[in-house]
Order: C-alpha cells, then sequence, then structure tokens
C-alpha cells in the first residue's frame, strides 16, 4: 500500500498493484513527509524557497495546483451549482485559477524565505498534514459526484482518518508545529463549510484544493511563529 501511495501522490515511477485511490490513503502523511524532506534538500542551495518549492511541484506533478485552480476558476458567488460543476469537470484553466496558482506560490515561497534553521522537521511536518487533509475532508464531507472524489472516499479504509492524524502528530512535536496543527484544523473547517454550502460536498479537485491550503496556512503559520 506504500508503493500505491507513492504511486498516487508523486510522478516516482514505483511499481504498486492497481488498488482504489483511497485504499493507500493511510500511508498519505509518510508520503508527504517524504516529499517535504527531499524540497528540505532542495531548500539547502543557493535557491533555496524556490528550489524547495520547484522540487515539491515537479515531485508531485502539480497534480494539488490543478485541483486548486479548477476550485478556483469553478466555486464563485453568484454562479448556479450546475454552472459550478461544468465548470470543474472543464481541465482548462480560467484567469482565477491561473491568479490562484501564482498567488499560493508566492505565499509559499514567501513563507518559506523566513523559516529558521533546521528546517527538516518542518518540512516533514507540512507536506505530510497537507496531504493528510485530504483524507480529514474525504472523511467527514460527502462526494458531489461520481469521479476520482467519490471513488477515493468509498475506498476509504476505516481506520484511515485516526491514523493520519496520529501520523501528523508525530513531526508535529518534533518541530513543535501545533499552532501550525492548529491553523490547519481551521482551514479544514472553513473549507468544509464553503464547499458544502456553495457545492454541497466535493469532488477530486476539492481535494487538491484543501491540500495547498492547508499546504500554505502551516507554512505561513511557521513563518509567523
Amino acid at each position: 500500500m506504500l508503493r500505491a501511495a507513492f504511486q498516487f501522490l508523486t510522478i516516482l515511477p514505483v511499481p504498486a498493484p492497481h488498488v482504489p485511490p483511497g485504499a493507500a490513503a493511510v500511508w498519505y502523511p509518510v508520503v508527504g513527509a517524504c516529499i517535504g524532506l527531499v524540497a528540505a534538500l532542495a531548500w539547502h542551495t543557493p535557491m533555496q524557497a524556490t528550489a524547495a518549492i520547484l522540487v515539491a511541484i515537479v515531485l508531485s506533478g502539480g497534480f494539488h495546483e490543478d485541483g486548486l485552480a479548477d476550485v478556483c476558476d469553478a466555486v464563485r458567488a453568484g454562479r448556479t451549482r450546475e454552472k459550478m460543476m461544468a465548470i470543474l469537470k472543464d481541465s482548462r484553466i480560467g484567469a482565477y485559477g491561473a491568479i490562484a496558482i501564482v498567488l499560493s506560490i508566492l505565499i509559499r515561497w514567501h513563507a518559506m524565505s523566513k523559516w529558521n534553521e533546521p528546517v527538516w522537521w518542518q518540512f516533514a511536518f507540512v507536506f505530510a498534514v497537507s496531504r493528510s487533509t485530504m483524507v480529514v475532508l474525504a472523511s467527514v464531507t460527502p462526494s458531489i459526484s461520481d469521479g476520482l472524489g467519490d471513488a477515493f472516499r468509498r475506498s476509504l479504509p476505516r481506520y484511515a482518518l485516526p491514523a493520519v492524524i496520529a501520523q501528523v502528530l508525530i513531526p508535529a512535536y518534533f518541530c513543535n508545529g501545533w499552532w501550525a496543527l492548529l491553523a490547519v484544523a481551521i482551514s479544514i473547517l472553513l473549507v468544509r463549510a464553503w464547499l458544502m454550502q456553495r457545492l454541497g460536498g466535493f469532488n477530486g479537485d476539492c481535494l487538491g484544493f484543501q491540500c495547498q491550503i492547508a499546504e500554505a496556512v502551516a507554512m505561513v503559520a511557521f513563518a509567523w511563529h
């Protein structure tokens, strides 16, 4: 299942058996932490934050940035649910989606550039907790389509939610990330409330959106702290 989690969350050519998308979700924090530690290696170069963000995006295949862009393009005030659902199914990126990606990168870059050494546990925590929030959101929110989001939710093991929560507590302890963990928890509540109000649930793009929000929030919390 760990190999399946790497296959789903990264572009690494990891051989793994075909499993439903949520079956390996209990390993998402581990995969996220590994991505974070590789990004931390890139951080220890002259380009620092820029290199770290670039490595993380390349390793993840821009999967979560795509979800961020799609949700920002679709879910806006003044639109009917049918219109928003139609835009979510459109693979093209509009102006709002492009702006969201640029702002996300800028926020993460600026926050990360304010971090102090040592950064290893911070990187591990940020990327572990952001990937775990997809499991949390899917566990407590109804799905609204028959696509990836619904398949992910239906295939989540019963122990996935407590398992991912337990895993993020480990890096949170070593990097004193309790304020960041609280900020991420609040972001999940706010994103869920917004999605329920506008869409009535979530789809696959919403999971990527939540991951990006959590990643940025955690980074800003560390910069602020």
